[in-house]
């Protein structure tokens, strides 16, 4: 499963879903790898850190079973994202339980993941970096991830600004590896946009928090279908570190976005002025420009057939057939 082809052959559509921080569970994961893309979690999002196991084990388990009972089907393989910094004190433990489990596919942010790339290749499993510009693709590559995530300008949370179609050029200049594209995509014509601008896969993460299986409060997902693009408000104070928000999110907390206080990146809460402490991901919500491609809520299921039909009329119109 090392190269684009590879990991091609198991897909319905050329698709990742992203880790997203408390939204992605075993239940989006496994509906989203019977459905024919792959389905990531973060490790951070099973706590206290034991329940990692237990989710590996149903995971790892339950699409066993599954790809028996339907070998006609194609079953996607799963993702971790393992937050390589200091300040994750669970790295150890968390990258020893994906060697114990053979997770198939680790996916690294932030700090150059060598000591992951090193475990993970241990028993076959491959390791994509996201970053978000071409020093931290070099860095990546250096260290011996097998494929980059270009996390361009709309993506959902901790966004690049870069325009997909100035980084993926200048990234396929030096490495014809895996690409994964991130940024504003929510329908199969994105899909496929994508691939022609020289991405393996489209890597989405907002449309899929509008699913039945997400974990995610239902005025989140209603807040998705009623926001448009001008609704994602991008800044720094919520976490230190420039991403993008729903506007309503940041109204619904007692907040003013047109007024928002300075950035602290010490912390990753603050308190309003009448002193309620708003947090980031739980209560300022998380989302990318794609939001104008989301008009209702689903199951994964339904969306991902909706994905391939959009993704099929896209590739119809283009070539005449």
């Amino acid at each position: 499963m090392g190269s684009p082809a590879k990991l091609s052959d198991r897909l319905n559509l050329p698709v990742i879903g992203a880790p997203m921080f408390i939204v992605s569970n075993p239940a989006l994961v496994m509906a989203q790898c019977k459905s024919g893309v792959v389905g990531s979690f973060p490790a951070l999002n099973a706590r206290p850190e034991s329940q990692l196991d237990e989710w590996l084990d149903q995971i790892t388990r339950e699409l066993g079973a599954y790809a028996s009972s339907n070998p006609h089907l194609k079953i996607a393989p799963f993702a971790v994202n393992q937050i390589v910094h200091a300040s994750n004190k669970r790295l150890e433990h968390d990258v020893g339980l994906c060697v114990k489990y053979k997770v198939p596919i680790v996916i690294t942010s932030l700090r150059p993941p060598a000591e992951v790339v090193s475990a993970v290749h241990s028993y076959g499993g491959m390791v994509l970096h996201d970053i978000i510009n071409i020093v931290f693709s070099h860095k990546a590559l250096e260290k011996g991830a097998d494929g980059l995530i270009a996390v361009c300008a709309g993506a959902g949370g901790h966004a690049g600004l870069l325009s997909p179609f100035a980084l993926i050029k200048e990234i396929r200049s030096f490495f014809p590896g895996m690409l994964i594209l991130s940024g504003a995509m929510s329908t199969g014509a994105d899909v496929l946009a994508a691939r022609a601008i020289g991405a393996d896969f489209a890597y989405m993460g907002t449309r899929f928090i509008a699913t039945h299986e997400a974990n995610a409060p239902a005025e989140y997902k209603d807040m998705l279908v009623a926001s448009g693009a001008d609704d994602i408000i991008y800044t720094p104070v919520f976490s230190g570190v420039s991403g993008n928000y729903l506007r309503g999110s940041i109204v619904r907390a007692g907040l003013d976005p047109a007024n928002l206080p300075h950035a602290d990146k010490s912390k990753m809460n603050f308190s309003t002025s009448g002193g309620d402490e708003v947090k980031v991901w739980k209560d300022i919500w998380s989302a990318g420009q794609s939001v104008t491609g989301i008009d209702s809520v689903v199951s994964v299921a339904e969306l991902v057939q909706r994905l391939r039909g959009e993704y099929d009329a896209a590739l119809a119109r283009l070539t005449g057939r």
